[in-house]
Order: C-alpha cells, then structure tokens, then sequence
C-alpha cells in the first residue's frame, strides 16, 4: 500500500492491517508499505546521503532520485524503485505459497500507480511466476491521459480542448508529453498494456470538494473535473472509451458517503471487494 502526500507509510500501513483483519483474512495477508522520502525529510530525520529521496513532488511523478546524485535517471526513478519491490515478491523461493499481489495506492500514492502502472513492466515476472496482480487506485488528484482529450463538461465524452485552454495541460503527469526519462522508454504499447490489467478505480463517493486543501486545482487538473470523484468517474469512462470492443479488466467502485480517508476507503465493503476479493460491494 502507498501512502499520501504526508508520506506517512506508518499510518498506511496500520490501516491496511486493520482492513486485512476485518475482511478475515489477516492471517494469510502480508501487509507492505513502502516510505518514499522527500529532500525536506533529510534532516529531521538525519538521513545519510546514502539514503534515496525525491523532491516532495517528485516521487509522485516517477522523476529520479535528488540523493544520491549522480545516478542513472531511469534507475533512480521513484518507480524503479516500486519496480524492485514489486519484483522481489516473484521469488518462489522466498514466497512459495504466494497467489495474488495488490498494489494499493490512496491520493498521492494514487496518482503513483496511476502512472507507475502504465509504465511499469515489474508484473510480467510475477506472472510468469503464477501470481496474479492486482491494481487499486484510490482517490488519486489526478490522471494520466493517453492523448491530447479531456473530459467535456456535462458528460458528453472528450475532446481536445481550445488552444489557449491550459498551456502544457498535456504535459508529464498529466499526459505523455515531455515524460520523466523512466516513462520515455516505455511509451511504446502503453494503451494495451495499461488497459490489460487488472485494475480497481477506487473513488469515495464524498470525495466532491473542489475545494479540498490536498487536491490538485492545477489548471491541467482541473481539465480533468472539479474534484477527485467527477475526475475518477470520467477516467473511467475515458479508459472504456480507449477500449472500444477489447475486454477491459478494469472495474470502478464507489464507496457511499465515504470522503479523502484512506482508512475507511480501504476499511469499506467496496474496498475489501478490490482488496481481497471480497463479493459484497
């Protein structure tokens, strides 16, 4: 599970346990949460120069490392390093018994997956390994879309916007222009390998503030909606779009009168359904 903008994994992680515990199933579930460090981190917690650590967005994005420095960029990306987790979990050596992996992700840590996902080619050792992967992107702020459309007001499917719109709109996280150098060699076959997995849209169904003070109201995200519920609600149908007549493994949940709480999203009957299986949603 990835944390919030806070990054507090300790918090995320608690959670999870918890919603693991709840759902009956604490017993067989191994709870992960990884701490993604930012520069403002670095002293007071005394961090060696050893440790890795992005800016306070730019773990977010999947930009490189800021320490150390020097590094390979692509290596150094925020989401290489979600990579060499989420492939340590393909050793049947280690994890014989292992059937299925879920990466979970609530508002910044969201927006991770909602770009890590597209990009990321850590799954295909676990699936050859025979473990099903799962993806459940909750509440992110916003998107990433596949080409210059957007959402048009009133539900009435997308188009590219006017050119004096929103200048760079279309830029890295929010589009695929000017990518992060992990992102720019992965390009090639995002669309279907993105609409290839299985994926839960995760959205509280009170997460309708347009005016929430961790919500991006970036003019680039505000193309996408005026909140994180219409934002995920039209990326839904955006994806469904992209799909056409393909199968699309990708689900979208709405927890009722749930807001920004990754807690309860996790916690509810909708999130034990994308976590762990669960039927009743």
């Amino acid at each position: 599970v990835l944390h919030g903008t806070l990054r507090n994994a300790d918090v995320y992680f608690d959670g999870m346990v918890a919603a693991a515990r709840e759902a009956g199933v604490g017993g067989e579930t191994m709870v992960v949460a990884p701490q993604f460090l930012a520069d403002v981190d670095a002293a007071p917690h005394a961090l060696d120069e050893r440790v890795a650590r992005w800016s306070v967005e730019g773990w977010k994005e999947g930009a490189p490392a800021l320490h150390p420095a020097g590094g390979d960029p692509v290596a150094a990306s925020s989401y290489a390093a979600l990579d060499a987790l989420v492939g340590h979990f393909a050793d049947r050596a280690l994890y014989p018994a292992l059937a299925t992996l879920v990466v979970a992700g609530h508002s910044a840590g969201g927006q991770v997956l909602a770009r890590w996902a597209p990009t990321s080619r850590a799954d295909e050792a676990l699936v050859r390994a025979g473990v099903a992967v799962r993806h459940v992107i909750a509440n992110p702020s916003s998107w990433l879309y596949f080409d210059a459309r957007r959402p048009v007001a009133g539900g009435a499917g997308f188009a590219v916007p006017a050119g004096d719109a929103c200048a760079g709109y279309d830029d890295w996280k929010y589009g695929l222009r000017d990518p992060v150098p992990y992102a720019a060699g992965a390009l090639a076959g995002i669309v279907p390998r993105f609409l290839g997995r299985d994926l839960v849209i995760l959205l509280g169904a009170a997460d309708d503030d347009p005016a929430h003070r961790l919500l991006d109201r970036s003019c680039a995200a505000r193309l996408q909606g005026p909140h994180r519920l219409a934002r995920g609600r039209a990326y839904s149908a955006y994806l469904a779009d992209l799909a056409r007549d393909a199968a699309l493994r990708h689900r979208l949940l709405v927890v009722p009168g749930v807001g920004h709480d990754n807690r309860k999203m996790f916690g509810s009957a909708c999130g034990r359904a994308a976590l762990f299986g669960d039927a009743a949603c």
